[in-house]
């Protein structure tokens, strides 16, 4: 395999997808070594087929606001591979939204869903509709007009989408109830549905919860553990949330979380109602963490990111590509020594590059942050089996995923030191099973 070439080649394909081909380089440079060891992944065109997708659906989604004028909006759906299962992946609703960065989403899912046992393919979708400052009537009206094109792409067998960014308990109940009645069935077809029809316990907390036990694993590789430590988060929704929830129950103490609009010092540490506040901000719509500067009287520092806080712990749960090289370099100069990826690819290559330099602990995203579609398939799992399983059931599940996930990772990924890079790790674990996946499948 010659990265550069297929690298070069797949950017005169698609230009200007840089979150996409960054994506795809970290993959291709990762499994490099194993991918040529094995030519009958070569003969087989195994990264030609992986690397594009297996369809990409667009479609307009023409809705009416409260005042009864018309907006048209973009929807997206992007198949990437279903070789272990159904296609897996959120739904975002962002003005951000575009194909470079659903493609780069929709990649890293392939592996994310493979390295967590369960039978879940890739994909991600979503809307350039931003539901900032939106009615709830509004946002129904959306979700019902996105869902009426969705429903004839989706199933339980076939494609799963979930929530992701701007995409919370509401849409998704608004996008179940319109496939319920085009599709006239009940279904475990979209994941993170109310507890009351179908959906599982602890998945807002989810990915939060998985990421801090992923750097749980790697603390104790090295002998020490949260209890003690100072945590920095990253951004304020459900994942810096699950995050901030399950560190503190481990000992630590989370002091900042932050926004689009900067982030918050609270150096008592954010516990008990604190957390309970994150909501509230998530459930207010207005993307912005200074109230929680009002509400508890402590430092907001406008337009800024957390990550010059000293801290032993760096959680960032935001969005990609939001810790740069010189944050990584402020975080080692304050003596971080473990960075575990809540939000997908929120760190730059440069500044993975500066971690593993350092030989910090770094868990990225597609290993660190399976926690969400990890309990995803638990949820879809329980849909087919007709039954709900109790907080402490699924919880003990997850945990039991995210060692596993950890498992692999230390497996494919330490070199002759001892040192384990995580991202070479899980990139080699995901890829492998999939690619035998398609292999066993034969040309289809």
């Amino acid at each position: 395999m010659n990265v550069e070439r297929i690298l070069i080649d797949l950017e005169k394909k698609h230009p200007g997808e840089g979150e996409y081909l960054q994506a795809v380089r970290e993959v291709l440079e990762s499994i490099e070594e194993v991918y040529n060891e094995s030519p009958h992944f070569e003969s087989a065109k195994i990264i030609e087929r992986l690397i594009e997708p297996d369809r990409i659906l667009t479609f307009k989604i023409p809705w009416a606001d409260d005042h009864g004028n018309i907006h048209v909006n973009l929807g997206y759906r992007i198949q990437f591979n279903n070789a272990i299962g159904p296609y897996k992946g959120g739904l975002r609703f962002h003005p951000s939204v575009n194909l470079s960065i659903l493609k780069f989403l929709g990649f890293e899912q392939i592996f994310k869903n493979s390295l967590t046992t369960l039978p879940m393919g890739g994909g991600k979708g979503g809307s350039d509709f931003n539901p900032k400052g939106k009615s709830d009537s509004e946002i129904m009206r959306f979700c019902q007009a996105f869902m009426l094109e969705l429903w004839k792409m989706i199933g339980p067998e076939t494609d799963v989408p979930a929530g992701d960014i701007g995409v919370g308990g509401r849409e998704i109940g608004f996008l179940y109830g319109m496939y319920r009645k085009l599709a006239r069935e009940n279904a475990g077809v979209l994941t993170g549905k109310g507890r009351g029809w179908g959906g599982s316990l602890i998945r807002p907390e989810a990915t939060g919860f998985g990421n801090v036990y992923f750097a749980k694993e790697m603390l104790q590789t090295k002998g020490e553990q949260f209890n003690g430590k100072t945590v920095c988060v990253s951004g304020f929704g459900n994942v810096a949330w699950g995050a901030t929830k399950k560190a503190t129950e481990l000992g630590a103490k989370v002091v900042t979380i932050s926004g689009p609009d900067g982030y918050i010092y609270d150096p008592e540490g954010i516990s008990g109602e604190k957390i309970e506040f994150l909501l509230e901000l998530r459930a207010s719509n207005n993307d912005v963490v200074q109230p929680y500067a009002f509400e508890f009287g402590v430092e907001f520092h406008k337009d800024k990111r957390p990550w010059e806080v000293k801290c032993d712990i760096a959680l960032p749960c935001a969005t990609q590509n939001e810790l740069e090289e010189e944050d990584a370099r402020m975080l080692i100069e304050n003596g971080c020594i473990c960075v575990s990826e809540g939000a997908n690819m929120p760190c730059t290559p440069e500044a993975v590059d500066l971690f593993h330099k350092h030989k910090l602990l770094f868990g990225p995203g597609k290993a660190a942050n399976a926690g969400g579609v990890s309990v995803s398939g638990l949820e879809m799992t329980q849909n087919s089996q007709k039954l709900n399983w109790s907080r402490e059931e699924v919880d003990a599940k997850l945990h039991s995923i995210m060692k596993d996930i950890h498992h692999q990772c230390v497996e494919h990924g330490s070199d002759h030191s001892g040192y384990v890079d995580y991202v070479k790790g899980a990139n080699i674990a995901g890829f492998l099973k999939v690619a035998n996946a398609v292999l066993d499948q034969g040309i289809v």
